[in-house]
C-alpha cells in the first residue's frame, strides 16, 4: 500500500494528515516531508495518524527523528492517534512517555 501525506495549517501548528501504511517503504516519504517542513521554520507539528493502517519500527524511527528535528528548534512534536493497535505499539515501546497523543487536532492545537 501506498502512503498519502496532508499538509494543513491550524494556527501556529502545522497539521500533517498520514494515510496508508508507513513502512520501510514508505517511511522515507514521511521522514522528507518533516525534514522539509523543519527547514521551512515549522517547528511546531502535529502528525495525524487517523487514517494510518499499517506502522512498523521504520516509521516510528521516522517520528522520533522528527520530534528530534523540532526539539532542536524549540518546538514540538504531537500525535494524534485514538487506534487501540496502534496505541498498543506506542505503548509497548514506551513512546507514550515520549510523544503527546491526543484524540482530535483540535486537542493537539489546543495551547
Amino acid at each position: 500500500m501506498d502512503l498519502s501525506l496532508q499538509t494543513h495549517e491550524a494556527g501556529a501548528w502545522t497539521v500533517v494528515s498520514v494515510g496508508g501504511e508507513i513502512d520501510v517503504y514508505t517511511a522515507p516519504k514521511l521522514r522528507e516531508a518533516l525534514i522539509e517542513l523543519v527547514n521551512d521554520g515549522r517547528y511546531n507539528l502535529v502528525v495525524d495518524v487517523e487514517q494510518v493502517d499499517f506502522l512498523d519500527s521504520t516509521g516510528l524511527g521516522v517520528l522520533v527523528g522528527g520530534l528530534k528535528r523540532v526539539r532542536a528548534n524549540e518546538g514540538s512534536l504531537r500525535i494524534v492517534c485514538t487506534q487501540e493497535r496502534l496505541l498498543r505499539i506506542f505503548g509497548i515501546t514506551g513512546l507514550t512517555k515520549v510523544f503527546a497523543i491526543h484524540d482530535s487536532i483540535a486537542a493537539a492545537t489546543d495551547t
